[in-house]
């Protein structure tokens, strides 16, 4: 399950870090985050990976049992 997740989480680290690569060379004009709005998302996108995981795990238990539904 980790080498799964491998790939997207080092996408979304590089495009993470480009973007602030970005964000230095703009400089201060670009406006800022506010650091709430940050705590969100960070709480959202953990949320949702856990919902995805918690239910991968699910139905790989109760793979053959679901077979009917």
């Amino acid at each position: 399950m980790i080498s799964r997740l491998a790939r997207p989480l080092t996408a979304a680290y590089l495009w993470a870090r480009k973007q602030h690569a970005k964000g230095i060379e703009r400089g201060s004009d670009a406006g800022d985050i506010s650091i709430t709005t940050v705590i969100i998302w960070v709480a959202a996108v953990t949320g949702a990976l856990i919902i995805a995981g918690t239910i991968a795990v699910v139905i790989s238990k109760y793979n053959g049992q679901l077979s009917g539904i």
